[in-house]
């Protein structure tokens, strides 16, 4: 029987020829990331040397990236403090892969980590964040760790007992609808497995129409892949790939890719055409609570977002851009936008998108983590409702248990920003198409 492409990355990265499905091993890691809550991997660090008369040191300061994007700018004088511990930490161990707060290098980690070249194909990715799943859309495998077992990474390189997760394998075909694309594939593949359907699992994609799809269309449905419950998720390295990474993360040298074996053993298929899916909406209070548009069409919102490491990206602000032209936000609603990364903030001025935005009445913030966070920027009043296009919704998401968010796609959310409610974006009247 043979091998899917996370058996084949951790067989690689632990050193034998071949591991299965619910084998324990101990990869070596080739990335790790942590973005402000490197202060408590710092302090967990350090208490693994207290009383061993050993100077700390970290296994390869080359491998380690610290990305600020969720508190940023500072909100408190507590996180002040806490990135300047960071920041001393970071120049004390030579750490070159930190993103300070900067219109020019920073942005949201999930972002920052693609377009610099820090992800390649086969790799093994850890990160103090569940959403690095996202990284699996470069053909790696990328999944989330806690403080502790990061601040053992710091130490050691590799990660320790970490079980082989089983596969499910996701055919997509067909073609998209117009305004209709990646966000509502991922919002209707969790809605058919439930927030728990794939629990400890990768979910590897495959298909005409992954094959057809961006790295930016990618990464979304891998970065929601957690929402499910997986472990992470992989589209296998292709063309694409490799052009993303050659012309967009200007990477030289060799690109592996990782390919499942023609015999491997998946645990599901799931076979889905995405010729008649329409607009997907993930309703208040669950990301699995997701229906089609035509079920909550003219529900008012009182904010409506698009950005995150979801749907932050250029093509996203492009679609929207394209929907706001000449038009106006609502009376009564308020639109923020915050774009992924600082790169993409400056593609997207230069594109004309952030004008077209602030014209239509839209507050344009700095790349970072913002509303989608809850604890620093945008959050709700009670009772009020978000529509956006980040990748939760449970109570208190966006900073108040009494509030509602449902979660769209970028079309979806700048044709509702137009009307004050949810809207089909192919009627942009808030009614049906």
């Amino acid at each position: 029987m043979g091998m899917t492409v996370v058996e084949k990355i951790l067989a690689r990265a632990s050193g034998l020829k071949s591991v299965r499905a619910g084998d324990v091993v101990e990869p070596r890691v080739d990335f790790a990331m942590s973005h402000e809550n490197a202060a408590l991997v710092m302090n967990q660090f350090l208490e693994i040397y207290q009383g061993t008369g050993m100077v700390p040191r970290l296994w390869d300061p080359m491998k380690i990236g610290i990305i600020f994007d969720h508190r940023v700018p500072a909100e408190s004088p507590k996180t002040a403090s806490n990135q300047k511990k960071i920041r001393e930490f970071v120049a004390a161990n030579s750490i070159t892969k930190f993103h300070d707060i900067r219109g020019d290098i920073g942005g949201i980690c999930h972002q920052v980590l693609p377009e610099n070249g820090y992800v390649r194909p086969g790799a093994v990715v850890v990160g103090t964040d569940s959403h690095t799943t996202s990284h699996g859309a470069l053909g790696a495998f990328a999944f989330g760790i806690g403080a502790t077992e990061m601040a053992s990474v710091w130490a050691l390189g590799a990660v320790v007992n970490v079980e082989v997760p089983a596969t499910i394998k996701v055919n997509v075909t067909g073609t998209f609808k117009k305004f209709v694309g990646p966000k509502d594939l991922i919002l209707n593949l969790i809605g058919l497995l439930t927030a728990e359907g794939a629990n400890f699992k990768v979910i590897e994609f495959h298909g005409a129409s992954i094959k057809a799809m961006t790295t930016s269309g990618r990464l979304v449905i891998c970065n929601m892949a957690v929402e499910a419950g997986a472990t992470s998720g992989i589209v296998p390295a292709d063309r694409e790939t490799i052009r993303y990474l050659r012309e967009e993360a200007h990477v030289k040298g060799k690109i592996e890719s990782v390919k499942p074996d023609k015999d491997a053993d998946y645990e599901r298929v799931i076979d889905i055409d995405v010729t008649s899916l329409e607009p997907q909406i993930a309703c208040p209070h669950t990301v699995d609570n997701v229906r089609p548009i035509d079920a909550v069409l003219g529900t008012r919102v009182n904010q409506i977002v698009i950005g995150s490491c979801t749907n932050g990206r250029l093509d996203d602000l492009a679609i929207a851009a394209k929907i706001l032209k000449e038009k106006k936000v609502a009376p009564g609603a308020r639109m923020l936008v915050f774009p992924a990364s600082g790169r993409i903030y400056n593609q997207a001025l230069a594109k004309g998108y952030i004008g077209t935005f602030m014209k239509a009445g839209a507050v344009v913030m700095n790349s970072g983590c913002g509303p989608c966070l809850g604890v620093h920027e945008g959050a709700l009043g009670d009772g009020e409702v978000a529509l956006s296009t980040t990748n939760r919704n449970f109570k208190g998401r966006m900073g108040n248990p009494n509030s509602e968010v449902y979660l769209c796609s970028p079309a979806v959310a700048a044709a509702s920003a137009i009307t004050g409610v949810i809207t089909d974006p192919r009627s942009r009247k808030g009614g049906k198409k």
